[in-house]
């Protein structure tokens, strides 16, 4: 078997209200997806988290070192492509393109052999996982104070164990947001905040500080990824546990931040970090150091497959607890067109949590109909 083909697939919808995170508003939401085709008709799907046209434009590169390969050989092709490019791509680009690539493959090879992808990494310790709702952003128009609650005291009726509120919009107003969360969804349900590094350490920390009585679950992103040392100056300062690394690459990156013990919790993006293949040993590296991995999802019904099928695998946090801590998916539930849309049975799901694809390879299948639909032209 050999691979015949490898095709993009920049994808784009506009949004029916504009929302906002510390950062950026959002009008549209965008994706780009890898499909890589076989001689022997098999093809396999996968999605790069980043800018669509320049991961595209990267894949497209990347995919002379693919052709005529074994897309069995899925670290061998890993490596190769990582070490011809690692003078210009350590981070960033190249390795989101390589995420969506590493998937597909992943994918294939589930199908090549008639069996999850999850068999493939060593069998699942579980067949379901619980979900938190990541929503709360800010609107154009309206009392913050007042669609924050009613959203947040929704996704409670649905289910949801636990709400992620987008913090980072200066401190008074953080504090406001939060306490009204908190408020709407009761003691029991689990609150996290991101602040998408907003903030400095300084502001990190008095932040925290107002807020840590709230019963925060973690703290993301506080600080920009860069500095590692105002992630350790926020995890000494506060009680909360400090989360991060959707914007970290590799084990060769998380090997720095595991060292030096920055983070209490990691959120490797699937779709970003290097895909299944290195994800795998990310986790590994998390469990070694005794450090909480929860992933960072945040894209398409193939980002959310990826990220369920290394989920499976994952150990427990509290290895030796009756009653032990789980690894928890992140569910994004702001607008987005195109996540569900392209697959033909949708990944839902059902009172807060979500059963994990047991079908070949990813487990989904591809509605090309909707490719078109959203194809950026």
């Amino acid at each position: 078997m050999k691979i015949s083909a490898v095709r993009t697939h920049v994808l784009e919808a506009s949004l029916s209200q504009p929302f906002a995170y510390s950062r950026a508003w959002y009008a549209s939401r965008t994706a780009m997806l890898v499909e890589i085709e076989t001689d022997t008709g098999l093809t396999g799907w996968g999605e790069c988290y980043g800018p669509g046209r320049m991961t595209s434009a990267v894949v497209q590169a990347m995919s002379r070192w693919l052709l005529n390969q074994n897309p069995l050989h899925t670290d061998r092709l890993w490596q190769q492509i990582y070490a011809d490019l690692r003078d210009h791509g350590q981070k960033g680009l190249v390795v989101e393109a390589l995420s969506g690539i590493d998937i597909a493959l992943w994918d294939i090879k589930g199908k090549h052999f008639g069996v999850p992808v999850y068999d493939l990494l060593g069998g699942p310790l579980r067949n379901s996982v619980r979900a938190y709702a990541t929503g709360l952003y800010r609107r154009e128009g309206g009392n913050p104070l007042e669609y924050l609650a009613e959203e947040a005291a929704g996704y409670v009726r649905e289910g949801f164990h636990a709400v992620k509120l987008k913090v980072g919009f200066g401190i008074r107003d953080d504090v406001l947001a939060a306490h009204t969360v908190r408020e709407a969804i009761g003691p029991e349900v689990g609150l996290m905040i991101d602040a998408n590094h907003a903030y400095d350490a300084v502001a990190a920390i008095q932040l925290g500080r107002k807020l840590e009585h709230l019963d925060i679950g973690w703290f993301e992103e506080p600080v920009p990824p860069e500095d590692l040392d105002a992630y350790r100056e926020v995890k000494r300062a506060l009680p909360i546990p400090i989360a991060g690394g959707e914007c970290e690459f590799t084990r060769l990156g998380f090997r720095d931040v595991f060292a030096s013990h920055a983070l209490d919790i990691v959120q490797p993006d699937t779709c970003a970090a290097g895909g299944i293949s290195e994800c795998k040993k990310i986790a590994d590296m998390a469990a070694t150091f005794g450090i909480r991995y929860n992933p960072h999802v945040w894209g398409t019904g193939i980002g959310i497959a990826a990220s369920l099928q290394l989920m499976a695998t994952l150990p427990t946090h509290t290895p030796t607890s009756l009653q032990p801590v789980e690894p928890i998916l992140e569910l994004d539930q702001t607008e987005h067109p195109i996540r569900q849309a392209i697959l033909k049975t949708p990944l839902v799901h059902s009172g807060g949590g979500m059963a994990i694809p047991d079908g070949p390879g990813l487990g989904i299948e591809i509605d090309r109909d909707a490719l078109e639909a959203f194809r950026v032209r």
